[in-house]
């Protein structure tokens, strides 16, 4: 992986001693345990609270357990969606990210291995689960069963139950694994960098965690509004993320949400850059706040295609905000890619 050198942004640094590439040890180290302790710690143990009380409603009959199902498939994505854009470390160990949400999934993979799996007397042990194709797993996989009536409506009703308990039980294994990780170990891998762990110096893990909240950002504009915007003369409301359970908004919302409260405890580096990214996040709330619109149908209508348009572009603004300034505040070059994995 290379490595680009950041370069010294004295105007940010003040009094404070420097090293050659950027902020020193005294203003990063605080804010890279900071992100540990009050965002990714307490996000990842939600995340698997709520996913081990959605595997065990599960458990019960869920010809009479949809309401609570459904509920906690709603909280357990929100907990999932509020941590995506953490896509290193314990999440991306053993494939858990794409295990827990493959999307998107353009070849429409999914139902079609839920139909296997529903049709068929299978094991569906947790060990089998695990060697099931990416597709039918995780919490979009949830959804088909959930809320996708051909999917539901294929094979018997105890049939329909044990694949449904399968797949939550598989949910909540990753999503206490990714918690246990951060909390035993890599949570101490990125806040004490050094020679033979993972990150060698304080630079490598802060440019972990922006890498973390730009990506997430880019993934939304390109991706969750991206997709169903199309084109002007050929818009897609169907490739809508999560729209069976009517999330799509929401899926913005909080992905938004969980990358500004990482962006917010990096961004303490200059508090008057910090007031003026919290602002353009708080505008991003108010245009998600006004547009009455959970699936993005709207965007095959003119004005409503304009509602989504305009919160697209307010949320660049953001990225754009954190690329061009407090990536430099934190050290982070200007050659730096959200994208390209530098």
């Amino acid at each position: 992986m290379n490595r680009i050198l950041p370069f010294v942004l004295t105007a940010v640094l003040g009094a404070h001693p420097v090293w050659a590439d950027g902020p020193g040890p005294e203003v990063v180290t605080p804010l890279i345990a900071q992100s540990v302790s009050e965002h990714i710690l307490p996000r990842t143990q939600a995340f698997a609270q709520s996913a081990t009380a959605l595997a065990e409603t599960a458990q019960d009959d869920c010809t009479t357990a949809q309401a609570g199902l459904e509920a906690g498939f709603h909280q357990a994505m929100d907990d999932w969606t509020a941590i995506s854009h953490l896509r290193f470390g314990p999440t991306e160990h053993d494939d858990r990210a794409f295990a827990l949400a493959f999307w998107p999934d353009g070849r429409g993979k999914t139902p079609k291995v839920l139909t296997g799996l529903l049709q068929s007397d299978a094991d569906l042990s947790e060990a089998a689960i695990r060697e099931v194709s990416i597709a039918g797993r995780g919490l979009y996989a949830m959804e088909f069963l959930l809320f996708d009536q051909p999917v539901m409506d294929v094979g018997t009703g105890a049939r329909r139950c044990a694949v449904i308990a399968a797949v939550a039980t598989d949910i909540a294994a990753n999503a206490q694994a990714i918690a246990a990780d951060w909390q035993e170990d890599f949570g101490d891998e990125l806040t004490n960098p050094g020679a033979g762990r993972v990150y060698h110096t304080p630079p490598e893990s802060v440019q972990e965690l922006f890498k973390a909240a730009t990506t997430g950002l880019q993934f939304t504009i390109d991706t969750r509004l991206g997709r169903p915007l199309g084109t002007f003369d050929r818009p897609r409301p169907k490739r809508s993320e999560l729209r069976r359970s009517e999330r799509s908004l929401r899926q913005v919302e909080m992905s938004v949400e969980g990358t500004q409260e990482l962006a917010m405890i990096l961004a303490q580096v200059n508090p008057a850059l910090r007031t003026r990214i919290g602002a353009a996040y708080d505008q991003v709330h108010v245009l998600i706040d006004a547009l009455n619109d959970p699936v993005f149908a709207s965007v095959s209508d003119i004005q409503g295609r304009l509602r989504v348009e305009i919160l697209q572009i307010q949320i660049a603004e953001v990225r754009d905000l954190m690329l061009a300034e407090l990536g430099p505040a934190l050290g982070v070059g200007t050659g730096f890619n959200a994208l390209d994995g530098d």
